[in-house]
């Protein structure tokens, strides 16, 4: 068989070595002794819920195995079996940590469970100055982690993850594969899935209350390539309007957000969110936000940063993370008051108010509309989402599946039937080029061994494409790879 080799840049190339080393390593571990008994009884009496064969399974996968994956779509009892694997791990007087990519998929999670869930950055107490705090030689401490919305953590995160993890630790993953991959580079969840390496648990069965939602039934039907029911109807919580003008589809939406959907369902605008595939152009996140705000909040008192007014009411997102304000990439916050003699507004992030001056003003961004890619992670009560061709460049079946699941009681799809046909059948972008598959199990491999030569001697030239067929590694700008 041909080799077949690869070019890395060196973090990736240390950091996707690095996770399928300590991966396999903690697989092969002891528990510590610390070995828990199964007992449905008590787990079904400690949550109040009755699990069927496939949650039951997984439960007890996750008291026999170091390492397992928890998958499913929407509907599937993900969060109750995850309920299920916290009592029979505490029942057996294990310390469990819980954790999650983002401050809002943590949040979710420690609703779900009423526990504490960090985001992964706050589990490895990291920090810009001195990076993460946990690592392999001050590792986490407890018996077991369980972490949530894994699809979205990229090979980086996961390297530094793993590293913290101590070998007699247990480690559940929980994610749903079919949602979008990492924005950061891997696509480790599906990597350690089809690496037949690590048990797998999926969750398949839509349960009975699930199975009323059109939002849930036309996700699954989304996932498999088939075109949902656009029936619409007075008791359904899916709905689509079609429309294939772009500008008429910008002003239906404010008028969905401002009037129609309030008054439908009795439910203020803050809980609504626009969901978008692209930040720009007419049904841009950008524009949007723009009409959202005029029409929504067209009060004059503001300050003016990066062709935004932050008026006081808007909503707002922080969009990098501020370990100096406690705030993080994602967060959702409203502006309380702004005070124009000073330059300054507070914004409110869930209870905590964050002071920001005038040239901080480019961490926010208005929030009415958002990006698909933004809102993983996050749930809204209603979602209002454009699918026009004007969006054909990112139309995926896995970013519309992602839009739809956020919704949790009403999601309004405007735009056009052909872009939705299109958005289903188009799964071009799923590849993305890993070896983290081979890395945990060799049999999979189609090359031998990588081949790791200098940069120079590769031919490859920093801000330049490099030639096929090597991985490169060297001294370079990126810094040390550890």
């Amino acid at each position: 068989m041909m080799e077949q080799e690869a070019i890395y840049l060196p973090p990736f190339y240390h950091s996707e070595c690095g996770t399928a080393k300590r991966l396999l390593a903690l697989m092969d571990a002891s528990d510590n002794g610390k070995h828990p008994k199964f007992d449905l009884k008590a787990i079904e009496k400690e949550t109040g819920i009755e699990y069927d064969e496939v949650q039951i399974a997984a439960i007890r996968q996750a008291v026999d195995s170091k390492v397992m994956v928890l998958t499913g779509g929407p509907g599937t009892g993900k969060t109750t079996t995850t309920q299920g694997i916290i009592a029979a791990l505490k029942t057996a007087g294990l310390q469990i940590l819980l954790a999650a990519p983002t401050g809002r998929a943590a949040k979710r999670m420690s609703e779900a469970t009423g526990m504490e869930a960090k985001t992964i950055h706050r589990l490895l107490e990291f920090n810009p100055a001195d990076g993460y705090k946990r690592n392999d030689e001050n590792p986490l401490e407890g018996d077991a982690l369980i972490v949530d919305e894994c699809s979205m953590i990229d090979i980086i995160l996961m390297n530094n993850l793993m590293k913290a993890i101590p070998l007699g630790m247990r480690l559940v993953f929980v994610g749903d594969i079919d949602q979008l991959p990492s924005v950061g580079a891997g696509n480790v969840l599906r990597d350690i899935i089809d690496s037949q390496k690590i048990p797998v648990i999926r969750l398949t069965r839509i349960f009975r209350q699930a199975q009323s939602s059109r939002i849930v039934m036309s996700a699954h039907a989304i996932n498999r390539g088939v075109f949902p029911d656009l029936s619409n109807g007075k008791d359904t919580d899916f709905f689509f309007i079609k429309n294939d003008d772009a500008e008429q589809v910008a002003t239906n939406i404010v008028q969905l957000v401002k009037n129609r959907l309030p008054k439908a369902y009795n439910m203020p605008t803050n809980k609504i969110q626009v969901l978008t595939p692209m930040q720009r152009g007419v049904v841009g996140a950008s524009n949007l936000n723009i009409v959202l705000q005029e029409a929504i909040n067209p009060s004059k008192v503001g300050l003016n940063r990066g062709g935004y007014s932050f008026r006081q009411g808007d909503r707002v997102m922080q969009i990098r993370n501020n370990y100096d304000k406690n705030v993080f990439n994602g967060d959702l916050g409203y502006i309380q008051a702004v005070d124009m003699e000073e330059r300054t507004l507070m914004v409110d992030f869930d209870g905590t108010l964050v002071e920001y001056e005038v040239s901080e003003l480019d961490e926010l961004t208005l929030a009415y509309a958002t990006t698909i890619h933004k809102s993983q992670g996050s749930e809204y009560p209603i979602v209002v989402m454009p699918v026009l061709m004007n969006h054909y460049v990112m139309l995926q079946r896995n970013l519309i599946y992602t839009g739809i699941t956020r919704a949790k009681k009403i999601c309004v799809l405007i735009g056009s039937t052909k872009a939705l046909a299109y958005a289903i059948h188009n799964m071009t972008v799923l590849k993305r080029n890993t070896k983290l598959k081979e890395r945990l199990n060799p049999l999979l491999a189609v090359a031998k061994e990588d081949k790791v030569i200098p940069l120079q001697k590769a031919g490859y030239e920093i801000g330049k494409e490099p030639p096929l067929g090597m991985v490169a590694e060297e001294k370079t700008p990126y810094g040390d790879p550890k």
